[in-house]
């Protein structure tokens, strides 16, 4: 073999360790609502990325699309995800109305008032009857959000009575029953929308957790706030997933997959569901020192809330029934997970 040709194959030989070097390098594109400066994101995602990256010795790494970046809707989230558009993705199956019914339990009102405890619960009722929901998509993670209450602009709720005529933004198909249910006109809206929707006086209030409140300074667009006595279950909650493109999991390198496996699953549920449950006191903070008004709601109170969207869950049960599921059933095993996991 002269010179040349070994030289040559060398080369070739070079070349081929360098791609194989290169092609166990994994950039994994991350696609998600919230703006960087959202607990979600300094305190869930970037973290989440973090870990991956150092476990791998670098050959994961994550491309951060935030705020609806990559384009189309947080609705559309489920879809670019399954279809591989996006690789990671953290969205509300609650987005796309009715697609993803068994999960629906967990936004029934009055259900659980720890995140921690709700995703734990989450997680294994996924396992039992939600994962043929989400097709084509690996459920890295799944978990509810801290209590959700009542924003207002103008008028403060302390009674059923107050909601009389008020336009209130829910997130969920379930949280827009609960609004109607107790006499308000639900008006349905992602996240992202709603800044504008309160700003134009689209809507008179809103439902959401503490956590989301500062990044968007919703604090300074209303002036009320109505809490829940804690002693009772939240007004509601919504259910989210982290979901990986199950192609693209499946597609990893043995080495890869194990570092997803080890960041992913009832572990990683419990503990971002803790972050969002101790996410409550810095949002509140900054509503309480600005000068706006609370009002807790006594349990008594509660309690007609509760016979007035009694019937969301006899309409849950007879949804699933007519989709050939145990509808009591799925509901008394969410229940019970639930004060399985409460503290």
């Amino acid at each position: 073999m002269n010179s040349l040709v070994r030289r040559l194959v060398a080369l070739s030989a070079a070349a081929l360790l360098g791609t194989a070097a290169q092609a166990q390098e994994v950039t994994l594109k991350m696609h998600h609502i919230w703006n960087t400066q959202a607990m979600a994101s300094v305190q869930v995602i970037t973290p989440w990325c973090d870990k991956v990256a150092k476990e791998s010795a670098g050959k994961l790494k994550c491309q951060i699309f935030p705020a609806m970046s990559m384009g189309g809707t947080p609705a559309q989230l489920v879809d670019q995800v399954k279809d591989g558009v996006a690789d990671l993705v953290i969205t509300l199956p609650g987005y796309t109305a009715g697609r993803f019914p068994a999960m629906e339990v967990f936004e029934l009102p009055f259900m659980t008032n720890s995140a921690e405890a709700g995703a734990k619960a989450a997680w294994d009722y996924l396992q039992k009857y939600a994962l043929k929901e989400f097709p084509g998509t690996k459920i890295l993670a799944i978990w509810v959000h801290d209590e959700g209450y009542i924003h207002t602009r103008e008028r403060q709720i302390k009674t059923l009575a107050d909601f009389k005529g008020l336009k209130m933004r829910a997130p969920t198909r379930q949280t827009n029953k609960l609004l109607a249910s107790l006499g308000a006109a639900p008006v349905g809206m992602p996240l992202p929308a709603v800044v504008d929707a309160v700003s134009k006086g689209t809507v008179d209030g809103f439902l959401l957790p503490w956590e989301v409140m500062p990044s968007l300074k919703l604090h300074e667009m209303v002036k009320f706030h109505s809490e829940t006595d804690p002693s009772r279950p939240a007004l509601y909650s919504a259910v989210f997933i982290f979901g990986m493109n199950q192609a693209r999991y499946d597609a990893l390198p043995a080495d890869l997959k194990k570092v997803i496996d080890a960041n992913s699953g009832a572990t990683l549920s419990a503990d971002i569901g803790k972050i969002w449950d101790n996410s409550q006191a810095a949002g509140r903070k900054l509503a309480k020192d600005r000068g706006n008004t609370f009002h807790m709601i006594p349990a008594s109170e509660l309690q007609a809330w509760v016979q007035a969207s009694a019937p969301l869950y006899r309409d849950y049960v007879s949804d699933m029934d007519k989709k050939g599921l145990p509808g009591q059933q799925m509901l008394q095993d969410a229940r019970e997970l639930l004060a399985k996991y409460r503290k």
